[in-house]
């Protein structure tokens, strides 16, 4: 997925979203993200049509509790 993960980080923090996403080693990517529920569903929503460049086949979501610990959104890199 090219430049999803910015798309996503653009999108995160246009909302004032705090979290990471990364891409993992099977090809999909991760997302945490921590803020209003209504911006975090907004997130959800564009993330699944994605961006020009990128073809998003499925989303699973996850609901937790959150963690409190990121400040900004950020790409991890590994």
């Amino acid at each position: 997925m090219v430049m999803f993960r910015d798309f996503v980080k653009r999108a995160a923090r246009a909302r004032k979203l705090v979290g990471t996403v990364k891409n993992n080693h099977d090809g999909s990517v991760a997302v945490i993200a921590e803020g209003e529920e209504g911006k975090l569903l907004e997130l959800l929503s564009i993330s699944q049509k994605g961006n020009i460049l990128s073809r998003v086949d499925s989303i699973t979501e996850k609901w937790s509790e959150p963690l409190g610990g990121y400040k900004n959104f950020d790409i991890l890199y590994e």
